[in-house]
Formats: C-alpha cells, structure tokens, sequence
C-alpha cells in the first residue's frame, strides 16, 4: 500500500526511538511517507532509525510549550508542509494504586501526556489546515476499561483523548480529522518494560490474558496499523474516534 505517496510534505512522529513510535514510522514510511520523529534522550536509536528510513530526527521535550513550536515551525521550514501528526510519545508509567501517588507526581505525569500533546498539536494546526492533514494521539485502551494500579496513565491519556475530541470538533471545518488509538496488553513498548523491570509479574499477566477474549497480547505493529489507517485517506470520514486495540479486552 502506498497510501501516502504523492502527498506533499512530512508526517512527525513523537516518540520515534520507541516500540510504538518506531513502527508507525517505519510503517508510515512503507506508505509513502516523509518521517520527521522527535525523541527524548535516545540518540543512538534515532540515528538507527533514521539511516534506516531515510527520516529526520530531533530531540524535543515536549513538555516545553517554546521548545516545541519551535521544532514544528523548523519541520514546516523543511519540509514545506504537514500532512500528519502523530503524538505517540509519553513517559514510562509505573503500576501503582492511586491512593499512592504524590500529587505533584499526578501533576508532572499531566504534564508530560496531556499538556505535551496540546504543546504539539497547537503550532501545528496552522500546517495541519492547509494540508487538510490528520492526527493520531495513541492513548491506552485503559480509559474505557479500567485495569486497577494503572490510573497514573489512564488518567493523563483521559486528558489527552479529551482535547483530541474538542479539537475534532473544533477543526473540522478545516479539513482536519483529529482521531486516538488505544493500545491494549502489548508484548511491545511500555508494557515490555513493565515486564522487564517487574511491575507486571507472571501473575498479573495471566490475569491480563484472562480478561482479553482473544487470550494473547498483541505487539507493536497492531498498533501502527491502526495509526497509519487512521492517518490515511481510507479513513477520510473518520474524525473524533478512539479505537481500541485491545484483543477484545474493552468489551
């Protein structure tokens, strides 16, 4: 499929160095796509990924409203325009129950999912009206149904899905299709690191497959399929959603 191809200008990506941000770039990039992808302090596997797809890579905290506008307007400079916007970028989160986290924990975790997103997509949406373009914020299946110890992501992302509707709402009249993906257990991404460090124990993962229907985690490619679907013209009609997925857990 080269949905993308023939489009003028990039797609950014956060959060390209990792599991999920690496493979919507190098998914997008088999469609056609220009990658421009932002990442926090790993720079020897962006320079991987960018001699490997031919991308563009920066380094951006995006919890930094300046630092951020001012990547997106030098991404512009570049590259001309902007077809699509991708945030899949946010901290490791660690499993904890809720009467446990310090509230300025809460805050800088707010700070680092939801305000980053809006400091992303506001400067963008100037580019993002002339190329009638698209965003994909990916979330957490966990905003719909609730796994206990995990309200520091859900809540944020909660945020984030939130404004990505009122923006939906907001831009539509200019073309612009706003839409959220909503990872499940995945053997890719933070879920891995989870596992690695010991949060999510045998335990807690066999509980996990109990609760999905299909009984298995998915991996980092369900989910960029899902992005670059929603990114394309295939979905034109489709603005404001959040899919899910998840292996059938939020039913």
């Amino acid at each position: 499929m080269k949905d993308f191809h023939g489009k003028r200008g990039v797609a950014i990506v956060t959060g390209g160095t990792g599991g999920l941000g690496a493979a919507i770039c190098r998914t997008l990039a088999e469609r056609g796509c220009a990658i421009a992808f932002t990442y926090r302090s790993n720079q020897e596997a962006a320079d991987r990924l960018t001699t490997e797809l031919g991308a563009t890579a920066d380094p951006v905290d995006l919890t930094d409203p300046a630092q951020t506008k001012t990547y997106v307007d030098s991404v512009l400079e570049r590259f001309g325009a902007i077809h699509t916007l991708v945030h899949a970028a946010g901290p490791l989160v660690p499993q904890q129950h809720l009467s446990t986290v310090d509230p300025e924990d809460f805050s800088r975790h707010l700070n680092a999912e939801a305000a980053a997103f809006f400091n992303l997509v506001h400067p963008a949406l100037p580019a993002l009206r002339a190329s009638k373009g698209s965003i994909v914020a990916v979330t957490t299946a966990a905003t719909k149904r609730y796994p206990v110890r995990d309200g520091l992501s859900a809540g944020p992302k909660s945020a984030i899905e939130a404004t990505a509707r009122a923006l939906a709402a907001e831009e539509g009249r200019f073309g612009v299709r706003v839409n959220c993906v909503g990872p499940g257990m995945l053997t890719d991404g933070m879920a891995a690191a989870l596992m690695a460090n010991g949060d999510l124990d045998e335990r807690a993962l066999d509980a996990a497959r109990r609760a999905i229907p299909l009984r298995t985690f998915g991996n980092a490619q369900d989910i960029a399929e899902a992005v670059c679907f929603l990114t394309s013209d295939r979905a034109g009609f489709i603005s404001g959603q959040k899919l899910d997925v998840d292996g059938g857990y939020g039913i």
